[in-house]
């Protein structure tokens, strides 16, 4: 009886191992996942801030003729549908956020839509399964700058030209209705820097 007992357990004791074997691949398996996934995370992270990073520097810089004190309606017109702005520039400016992020970045322009795909400069590294010692996160993003400002019977220069001392008079104010019923008033004579006016004007998101 006892001999049949020790038979039983010889026979199952390579089971038992096998399961163990098994048990411990597949948590390392699931770990490895976790971290593809931590990688992938990183990258889409590093994707999206770098699209934003090339919207927000095309927003910012308007082209270098444009001066805002002497602007007539017509040239607001195209500032407010996107015309005006400088964007040289601004796909570098991704590229150079996606280094921060420890990854390369490449980027393309369409009108003021800037699309970036990145890689990561790390892997997820090595473990049981194959392959993974190569594997980089890569992700993409599309970034673009939204206009927030209505055109056309939105752009009213109101008060009265203030005539300039050796020249022609000076523009008068301009009020810009903007989403959400609030209104941008521009004075020439004391105008804010573009940089204030752009984050009233214009959005910077992510698109879907």
């Amino acid at each position: 009886m006892n001999s049949r007992r020790s038979n039983d357990q010889g026979q199952a004791f390579p089971l038992y191992a096998m399961v163990v074997v098994a048990l411990v691949f597949a948590a390392l398996a699931f770990f490895v996942f976790g971290q593809a996934a931590v990688v992938r995370s990183d990258a889409q992270g590093a994707a999206d801030a770098a699209a934003l990073a090339a919207a927000q520097k095309a927003r910012d810089k308007l082209l270098p003729r444009l001066d805002l004190a002497t602007l007539k309606p017509e040239d607001w017109r195209d500032i407010l549908d996107g015309k005006s702005f400088d964007t040289e520039g601004a796909c570098g400016a991704a590229e150079d956020f996606a280094q921060l992020n420890d990854a390369t970045g490449t980027c393309s322009r369409s009108l003021l839509r800037f699309t970036v795909e990145v890689t990561t400069n790390g892997t997820v590294g090595d473990s049981v399964v194959p392959g993974t010692r190569d594997m980089h996160g890569k992700a993409k993003a599309v970034a673009e700058v939204v206009p927030r400002c209505e055109l056309g019977s939105a752009l009213t220069p109101s008060g009265t030209p203030t005539p300039g001392p050796t020249g022609p008079p000076s523009p008068g104010l301009v009020d810009i209705k903007c989403k959400g019923g609030k209104t941008v008033r521009f004075d020439p004579l004391n105008p804010d820097p573009w940089s204030t006016l752009a984050h009233r004007l214009f959005d910077v998101r992510l698109a879907s």
